[in-house]
């Protein structure tokens, strides 16, 4: 009875009663889970040299990330999780415009730390990297290999730890999504345009009452599918990020880590761009 009572009363005491905080919360965790999983998805195959996921374990990452997120927030925030259907549930007056501008800093928050975790994870903090640190915390290393708080460096192994854009060992498309050699800027744009579109017409198609309705309970199974298709058919061109936070929330991550301004530069040849991740 003590222990129930104490945590009614330790629920009552955390809960959240601002809605809109609510919203937003909800709305960062959704982002986290969908931008991690995808982005894991992506470090798997890359840094395991294709043996441990290819390309299409990159799109079903994808996918099931879009899935487990609207699951995740649906109830709360909408899970909205890309400004870009935000800023569509504005155009259809079925969001206030008030909220757009703190969505997005949400979902690109959210993004950012996503690529950090997501860095971590596969990057790790192990003894080459601390070899590196002016203040030479090695020992950090090993305590930290001693209690298997991190993992084995797989991006450095891979990279030959050089953190670079460009090249056939570059690891910066892991976070962000890199055009193919033959994209030129305008087709990029219109890339984008028409994958995004797709996107959001297929959402509110799958939301609209008057269709033909998607079982209760199944309608992120759904639009799990819709974004697979979408990868499997417009991904080769620029990666098929398909959400302005997915992209921009780790771009930003990757040039404070250490891959630098390039990350925002058009260069050629960089070695894998295009793949969708």
């Amino acid at each position: 009875m003590g222990t129930t009572s104490f945590l009614t009363k330790a629920r009552g005491l955390l809960r959240i009663r601002n809605q809109l905080v609510r919203e937003c919360l909800a709305e960062l965790l959704s982002t986290f889970v969908l931008i991690i999983i995808t982005l894991g998805g992506a470090a798997q195959k890359i840094t395991s040299f294709e043996t441990k996921g290819n390309t299409l374990t990159s799109y079903l990452a994808g996918a099931l990330a879009v899935m487990v997120g609207i699951y995740t927030a649906g109830g709360i925030s909408g899970a909205h999780m890309n400004p870009a259907f935000s800023f569509a549930m504005c155009l259809m007056e079925q969001f206030p415009w008030w909220k757009f501008p703190i969505f997005v800093v949400a979902q690109t928050l959210a993004s950012f730390i996503s690529a950090g975790a997501v860095y971590i994870l596969y990057y790790g903090m192990g003894e080459q990297h601390w070899a590196r640190e002016p203040y030479g915390a090695a020992g950090v290393a090993r305590l930290m290999d001693v209690l298997c708080v991190c993992p084995p460096d797989a991006i450095w192994h891979y990279s030959n730890g050089t953190l670079t854009v460009s090249g056939p060992r570059e690891t910066a498309s892991i976070f962000a999504t890199y055009p193919a050699d033959y994209v030129s800027i305008t087709n990029g744009f219109l890339d984008q345009v028409i994958g995004t579109g797709v996107l959001i017409v297929g959402v509110m198609g799958i939301m609209d009452t008057r269709n033909k309705g998607v079982p209760k309970g199944l309608e992120p199974v759904v639009v799990a599918l819709l974004v697979l298709s979408i990868e499997s058919s417009m991904g080769s061109n620029c990666g098929c990020p398909l959400n302005p936070a997915r992209d921009i929330g780790p771009r930003l991550f990757t040039y404070v880590a250490g891959w630098g301004p390039e990350v925002f530069r058009w260069v050629e040849e960089r070695g894998r761009g295009g793949e969708c991740q």
